[in-house]
């Protein structure tokens, strides 16, 4: 059945923000090029609402279609800055969110994260908003497990993302979690966008930093790595690539992708065996070899720690997925 997501519309939205789920999710095609999702916007009301820039959007659906969505999203809509808790969600928003069936999926894009936060359902949860916010989400809502650096959250049935673009990320990641990189990668290329973004927030932030000493950064090690993740690779072997000192290498690549060297290897050899499982015959020994893992039970471990699930497991629920032409 064809997924459906209803994006729902506050005042003063964001326009950009929100094009990004019916741009995403309708690129997402199966083999006989048939959508896998369909996207419908909502308002509160179902009357127009005005947008952050000088223009109304009319929408044909009110909080009904809430009822009958398999995944909700909210982009944003409101600069959080002056907000208090109660002014975030009143009577009216309230009343249609309390439409939304259990299990739904929500999905918050930028600071519509405030919205989610503020009617209780991220108490306890991961979530994230825009770095300029977080100070700000983090003093309205202590119960909730704010990471500041993401791109964005997967909770399961919660998602919450970054700032304006890392809603793409956020999108894309959903349609990788549900049909697999090849549809993902599809849709990244007919959007023209990366399928992924290496890093975090950090890297956006505007923050002062130190004086360029002379190197062309770390973007020559990762390429490096990215062509060599079947080997070892040592810290100081990376930093000697890059020119540079162990400690400024490491410094250097945390400021250019918000994850230390390790965590940022790990998460490649992560993808590199996603993609081996979903395009290749190869069994689970030669995969952890491939990617880096060395072997199948380390591979396990990281697939169970990252993405919830076996290396077989994952190949069964993906492998169906045809490679586009």
């Amino acid at each position: 059945m064809t997924h459906r997501v209803a994006v729902l519309a506050l005042d003063q939205v964001v326009a950009f923000e929100l094009g990004i789920p019916s741009r995403i999710f309708e690129s997402a095609k199966d083999p006989a090029g048939e959508p896998l999702y369909r996207v419908a916007t909502c308002t509160v009301d179902g009357r127009p609402v005005e947008t952050s820039t000088d223009f109304r959007i009319a929408v044909e659906h009110g909080p009904e279609l809430l009822e009958q969505a398999d995944t909700v999203v909210i982009p944003a809509s409101m600069d959080p800055g002056p907000m208090q808790v109660g002014a975030v969600v009143g009577p009216e928003l309230t009343a249609a969110l309390a439409r939304i069936r259990p299990g739904t999926r929500l999905v918050s894009i930028c600071t519509a994260s405030f919205v989610l936060a503020a009617a209780g359902l991220l108490d306890g949860r991961p979530a994230t908003t825009h770095w300029r916010y977080t100070d700000r989400f983090a003093a309205l809502f202590p119960k909730v497990r704010l990471d500041p650096d993401v791109l964005f959250t997967d909770d399961g049935d919660v998602l919450t993302s970054g700032g304006v673009a890392a809603g793409v990320d956020l999108c894309l990641h959903l349609v990788r979690r549900d049909h697999g990189s090849a549809v993902a990668n599809a849709v990244a290329r007919t959007c023209l966008v990366p399928p992924w973004r290496e890093g975090g927030q950090k890297q956006y932030v505007e923050v002062p930093g130190p004086a360029d000493e002379g190197g062309a950064g770390t973007a020559s090690a990762r390429a490096w790595a990215l062509e060599h993740l079947d080997r070892p690779l040592a810290l100081r072997q990376l930093a000697d690539r890059a020119g540079m000192s162990v400690r400024t290498f490491t410094r250097r690549f945390r400021e250019e992708t918000g994850s230390s060297p390790g965590q940022w290897l790990t998460v490649q050899r992560t993808e590199r065996a996603r993609q081996l499982l979903e395009g290749t015959d190869l069994t689970i020994d030669q995969i952890a070899r491939e990617s880096g893992f060395g072997t199948a039970a380390s591979l396990r471990l990281q697939l169970r720690g990252r993405l919830d699930v076996a290396p077989s497991r994952y190949r069964q629920a993906f492998r169906a997925v045809e490679q586009p032409a």
